[in-house]
Formats: C-alpha cells, structure tokens, sequence
C-alpha cells in the first residue's frame, strides 16, 4: 500500500497505472534555479574536486562516478547534480563542456543500475530539476546524440522515480518526487500526462504534509526552505506553459513565506529546531524576495507548534509543538518548550542546532533534550529517539514516543506578551509534566520565566523526586561575567549591550556547549544550567533584563 492509499486518498496511480515514462520530444522551457552559486566552486570540479557534506575528494582524473564515495551523503550530493549551477555561473564554454562530460558519465556508468545512492527517490527527484534547470548549459551546442541521450535518461529517471514512490517513499520524499514529474512535464514535449500527475500528486502531497500555518509536518524549518526553492521555480513553469498552477501551490507559497519570518531572527538566521542548521543567508534573502505583499511573522504558529514574541527589538520563539509522526521525524529533535532569544542583531539564548549530514554522534547528540534551552529531567531527553545502529536501525532515528499533549495559552496585552505551555514527554517514564512560561515586556527589555514539574494527574505509583537541570544555552558571540552573587551573571553582547540573567536564589553554573548554527563551522560555547530536584516546590523563577545598550549606558 502506498503512501497515498494509507491516508484515504484517491490515488492518480489508479489513473496513469505503473507504465513507463515515454521519451520527450525536446525540451521546451528551462525553469529558473533560485540558489545562488560560486564560479570558484566550479573550477574545483574541473580541477577534479568534489566537496560534498564536509568531505572533499580528488579524483586524480577519473570520473567522480566511478569511485568509491566516503560517505553515503556525499554519494547523495554528486547525484543530485546540485552543483551544476556553479558551473552555469562560471559562464564559460569550459565549464560546459564540463559539465556535459559529467553528465555523459553518469548515464554510462550508473545510468541503467537503478540501485544504490542514485537511485534513491529524492536523490532521483533532485537530479531531475537539477538537470531541468540547467539543460541550458547542457544542452548548448550539444550534438543529437548527447540530446538523446539526455531525454531517454530523464524518461528514464521519472520511470523509476514514480515506482520509488509508489512502493517506498512515505515522507517528504513523495511531495518533492511531485514536484520533479510535474517540473519534467511542464519542461518537455509530449509528456502532458506526466504533467497531470505530478500535478494531482502535488496538491494532495501539499495538503497532507503542509499545515494550515505554513509549517510542514515535520515541524523542520529547513524543509520549507528547500520547498520554497523548489515551489518557486515550478510555479513559474505553470505559467511558461500557459496553465494554471495547482491552488494548493499558491496557497502552500504563500503561507510558507510568513512561517519562515517566524522563525528568522534580527541578524537574519533562523532558530535552531528540529533539524534547522545553518541559515544561508543569501538563499532566504532570495525566497523573502518573492513576497509581494512584503508580510509579516506569524506569531501563534499553534498547527506547526511554535510561539514568538516580537516586542521593543526583543525577539522570543518558543517550540511548544509535540512530536511528528514517526515517518517525519528523523531530523525532529527532543527540545520540548525550548526557546531562542534575540535582541536586535544579537542572538543571546540559542539551541545547539543540527550539523550537516554525515555526522552521525554529533546528530544523536544535538537531538537530546539537553541540547536545548529548556528543563531536562534526569539527564533524560523528553522524546525516545531510535538508534542509528542495533535492534532499531531500521527504524533510521525515528521518534518513538514524545510529547503527545502539549497545552498552550498566549496573551497579549499592553504591557507583555505571556506564553504558558506544558508537555508530557516525561509523563510516562516519571509522571512529571514540564509547564513553562515567558513573559517579555512591551519594551522588550525584560524577559521573565518560570519552569515547574507538576506531577501528572491520574499517575498510579509512588512519588520519587527526580533531579532537573535547566539549560540555557549561549550564543558564542555572547560573554559571560559573574554578577556580584552565585545567582546573577552578566551576559556582554559584541558592542557592550549587556544583560543580567538571575534567578530566584538558585545558583547558577557554567558549562561548555556547542553551537552548529555557525556558517564557518561548529563553535564552542557556554551554558548556564540551573539545577534542582522535583518535589513540593519544584519552582524555577528567572529572568533576562537589559542593563546597558550597545553604547554602554544603562537601560
């Protein structure tokens, strides 16, 4: 049973059936590629280097194709055919002649396996809009032969794609598989059927995955990100070919675009949950352009489970979300009513983050609880989270129980905005529940929290205290300086912009941290962590205050 069949919905397989993708005649548009790209980085791939995923191979003048790939997601990267735009930047006719030759050797060498990395269907998916968008390149001043070969290949990969899609894929994988057979049968003559449906295929993907705030189901900023890359230029298709594009694409379009200003800071990137690593900065700019109406953040994202506070220059984003369901949750992270905190430009409070791919412990680990900003309960993460390896592996670090009841109030006056939520992650392994609350002024420089453990109700079994540690993780721009008690500390900004964090006569430490966010690499940092031990009154009062701006006067 497919993807689709399993959620109730009537299949367009039924309708175009599993027969193979007839070769196009030619091809007639070029949708646009939005990424923007390095000429640099093609001179590496003439010089035969490729840098994938933080591993660089030289490949001493053989095909790229025809080694041995370091890693899988490095396999995955030279696939995709991501970096052809570089070599289109480039702008030369040697870096196209380039980039034919690559392409010649892959169909000859892994074209007709139909197995391994190449062959997965997002890596299909990915090649073919990655071929589509550049055909430009490839196909200028190519011969008749090299044509052919290029459509039969692209007929080819939409072949298998659609059954990859029909017996495996079940996440996101389906939605951009989508988007690639609707983009191939826009792009090229003779494959209107192909176009109808990839079409039918999106905008039941769109309503099944996309949320009614914009999020997506798997509550991963990232995700959105890679959509919009991919929606955008499919969209513009559409109207090359005179048709109308899906209305759950516009929809879908323009609900994405206030969702990702929730999640941006002042300084431009985007917080740090569930999977979200580095902010391109140049990427999102890109896609924030295409906002006509120039919208503002939502601020009550209760579908995708997220919260901010905008006041004064201080922004507040808070996930107060439960965990995905298990199919998308191999990059959801346990961070539970964990939130980042900015002021202006400067990032203050922050989560660890997620690391590229390919680093599997450093993934495991900023997956955990206590890789974020929030109350952890005896070392123990809020969600259980399958292993990469062992009994579960083939699970692929899917979440398998988490937060299900996450309550949520927010209010919003003149003088503060206040959010109060609780989950119950640490319900059934210690009948605890977590309920949180921030408040931020008006003028945005006081920040106020409270962190309780209450136990839950209808718990059957004796009582045991448990030790807690509230994290609070710092941003590695961010200086810390001991106040005048254990329970105060300053926090100096670049610039002077200082802070005082204080509790309510809880003492408070230091501890080394790690923060991914950072585009030249993984940063060390600090946390403040605040510890203490469930019982009568397991009440943790905080708070941020701003005590001098930027030009060293108090505020």
């Amino acid at each position: 049973m497919n993807a689709l069949q399993r959620i109730g919905l009537v299949s367009p397989w039924r309708t175009f059936g599993r027969f193979s993708t007839a070769v196009p005649s030619r091809l007639i548009i070029a949708p646009p590629d939005i990424r923007t790209s390095d000429p640099t980085i093609a001179s590496d791939i003439y010089a035969g280097y490729f840098s994938f995923e933080g591993r660089v191979v030289n490949t001493h003048g053989q095909s790229p194709f025809a080694i041995e790939p370091p890693s899988a997601d490095w396999a995955r990267r030279l696939n995709e055919f991501g970096w052809l735009r570089h070599q289109r930047g480039a702008g030369s006719a040697l870096s196209r002649e380039n980039a034919r030759a690559l392409v010649t050797d892959w169909i000859a060498i892994c074209g007709k396996a139909r197995r391994g990395h190449a062959w997965e269907a997002r890596v299909i998916a990915r090649r073919i809009l990655s071929w589509l968008s550049q055909s430009p390149l490839l196909l200028e001043g190519a011969d008749r032969s090299f044509y052919q070969q290029f459509l039969k290949s692209l007929a080819r990969q939409a072949t298998v794609l659609r059954r990859r899609m029909q017996s495996e894929a079940q996440d996101e994988r389906v939605l951009f598989g989508a988007i690639a057979l609707a983009e191939l049968g826009l792009c090229a003559e003779g494959l209107a059927s192909l176009a109808r449906l990839g079409t039918q295929l999106l905008a039941q993907e769109l309503q099944r995955q996309i949320l009614p705030d914009g999020g997506h189901i798997s509550r991963n900023p990232r995700i959105l990100i890679d959509l919009m890359l991919d929606l955008l230029p499919l969209r513009q298709a559409y109207g090359a070919r005179g048709q109308q594009a899906p209305v759950e694409l516009l929809n879908t379009i323009d609900r994405i675009i206030p969702m990702l200003r929730m999640f941006r800071h002042g300084d431009g990137s985007l917080a740090l949950f569930n999977g979200m690593g580095v902010t391109a900065p140049d990427i999102l700019a890109t896609i924030l352009a295409y906002d006509d109406a120039q919208g503002v953040a939502i601020t009550n994202a209760r579908y995708s489970g997220y919260q901010r506070i905008e006041s004064g220059g201080s922004i507040v984003i808070m996930d107060t979300g439960r965990a995905p369901p298990p199919v998308f949750s191999l990059d959801a992270h346990a961070g539970a009513l964990s939130f980042e905190f900015s002021s202006r430009q400067r990032q203050i409070i922050v989560n660890c983050g997620a690391p590229e791919k390919g680093r599997q412990a450093l993934r495991e680990l900023t997956r955990a609880t206590a890789a974020h900003s929030t109350l952890v309960v005896n070392d123990t993460s809020s969600c259980r989270i399958a292993p990469a390896a062992g009994q579960a592996e083939w699970l692929g670090g899917q979440i398998l129980a988490g937060p299900r009841h996450v309550p949520v109030a927010r209010q919003d006056a003149l003088q503060a905005t206040e959010v109060t939520a609780a989950h119950d992650g640490y319900t059934r392994p210690m009948g605890l529940i977590h309920q949180r609350k921030v408040k931020l002024s008006a003028d945005g420089k006081t920040l106020t929290g409270e962190d309780k453990l209450l136990p839950a109700p209808r718990r059957r079994g004796g009582k045991v205290d448990r030790p807690y540690a509230v994290r609070f993780h710092l941003h590695p721009s961010v200086q810390v300086r001991r106040a005048a008690s254990e329970d105060q500390v300053l926090l100096v900004l670049p610039g002077g912009e200082t802070w005082r964090f204080m509790t309510m006569d809880a003492p408070i430490t230091f501890e080394e941290s790690i923060y991914v966010g950072a585009a030249d690499g993984l940063k060390r940092t600090h946390q403040l962590v605040v510890q203490g031990q469930s019982g009568p009154r397991p009440v943790l009062k905080w708070m941020l205050h701003l005590v001098a701006d930027a030009k060293g006067q108090g505020a």
